[in-house]
């Protein structure tokens, strides 16, 4: 088993599923593909549970166990998150590759901004994605900023625990749910009262952990936690949702004042077939933002205004980036659109790029226009000037560039005059 789950780390997989009935098979560059060729038995698979449950008193009751989470490591292999789950009455898991390696943000080509957002003093910073969108990569690049710039106390609640932090400019304290504390919400009460400058939250899964959360966040700490939504604007609506309808505007004036940050992923196949490319959307709480936020109305108006706020705040949409990817030649032009979020904007947007390219191209490579009929887009007959000098029509503007002048081969002339447009 080991040497099967080495060889999937050594090509590179993201994920390793082990099911009975079934072969092995990891998750390579966003493809699930099979390892071997012999289905696994429920006996198989059971024992191999057993061998990732990492206490005694659990492993006696996996006969009982519906579904379980843990983690696992071994010496010359990797770390894993584990989920072991009961499928058709018999065990399946599901293995998430950790490196030892805590992560950069520069190794994971993530954009600038995000060290400034990493610099905040207080507020909330949400990581939000789908499952396996590389969200606890990139909250564990945000630690380790913090941890190479800063002196403070960060505390972390996981479940369980992914990448381990060593202590370099910070005091990292890591806490695993299950195994010391209860749940995220009593982890966190119980963080508020440990010094923390920096709280992680390996997920906000309920309203009772989100209200704690902004507590910590208006109490001045920096508060890092997920959220499984697929952008920004749809971040601000899925946490107001969680709430009771009497209790919304309250909550959305609490959000306003404590979300500092929201960076949204999405994991894109490269064009040349070799890993994923990350495609971001970040959206920083502006005055403006804050503005849309509170008026129920203008909720929907937040994408624009991220758009906008490019330049300014280095904020960006998913199409935007993906438009970025596009062009740098990381990602073809069909996966970008499957994942923008408004496709037939992005295609048009595209289209129009790629037009206005082509003629760029085009004047660059030939920019001299023949001179030999010059005389003829004067409106003058090809007899008329053999041997001599063009004849110049009364329609003509008084200064007429000689026959050699440079022309864009684009720009065609109608009755001596030059059109500037393409046809």
């Amino acid at each position: 088993m080991e040497k099967i789950i080495k060889a999937a780390v050594d090509r590179g997989a993201s994920d390793l599923h082990i099911k009975a009935g079934d072969v092995f098979r990891a998750r390579i560059d966003g493809k699930l593909v099979p390892l071997t060729k012999q289905a696994l038995t429920p006996e198989q698979t059971r024992s191999i549970a057993m061998k990732f449950i990492p206490n005694d008193e659990d492993r006696a009751r996996i006969d009982k166990i519906q579904d379980y989470d843990c983690s696992w490591g071994a010496q010359g292999i990797g770390r894993f998150r584990v989920n072991i789950l009961r499928q058709r009455s018999s065990f399946m898991i599901v293995m998430r590759v950790i490196p030892f390696e805590v992560p950069t943000f520069e190794k994971l080509t993530l954009p600038p901004v995000l060290k400034t957002i990493a610099d905040a003093e207080r507020g909330m910073i949400l990581v939000t994605g789908v499952t396996g969108s590389g969200k606890s990569s990139t909250m564990a690049a945000i630690i380790n900023h913090i941890n190479a710039t800063k002196h403070k106390h960060v505390v972390t609640l996981e479940n369980p625990l992914e990448f381990l932090h060593r202590d370099i400019q910070c005091s990292i304290t890591q806490r695993e749910i299950g195994v010391d504390t209860e749940s995220f919400r009593m982890g966190l009460r119980a963080a508020l009262r440990q010094d923390p400058d920096v709280i992680l939250i390996g997920e906000m899964r309920d309203s009772e952990t989100i209200d704690t959360a902004m507590k910590a966040a208006e109490t001045g700490h920096l508060l890092i936690s997920t959220v499984h939504t697929p952008d920004a604007q749809s971040t601000v609506m899925r946490i107001l949702a969680m709430f009771p309808p009497e209790e919304q505007d309250v909550v959305r004036v609490r959000l306003a004042e404590s979300l500092y940050a929201v960076v949204s992923q999405r994991l894109l196949p490269k064009k040349d077939g070799h890993g994923r490319a990350v495609a971001c959307e970040v959206m920083i709480v502006t005055p403006t933002i804050k503005e849309l936020m509170l008026d129920r109305d203008r909720v929907s108006e937040i994408r624009d205004y991220i758009a906008d706020g490019r330049e300014q705040y280095g904020m960006q949409t998913f199409d935007q980036h993906l438009a970025d990817l596009v062009q740098s030649g990381e990602v073809e032009f069909e996966v970008a659109l499957a994942a923008a979020t408004k496709p037939s904007d992005f295609e048009l947007k595209m289209r129009t790029f790629r037009r206005r390219s082509t003629t760029s191209r085009k004047a660059v490579a030939d920019p001299i226009a023949e001179p030999m009929t010059g005389a003829i887009s004067l409106g003058v007959s090809s007899s008329a000037v053999t041997g001599a000098q063009p004849v110049v029509p009364p329609v003509v503007p008084p200064v007429v560039p000689p026959a050699s002048a440079k022309t864009p081969e684009s720009t065609q002339t109608i009755k001596g005059l030059s059109t500037g447009f393409d046809f």
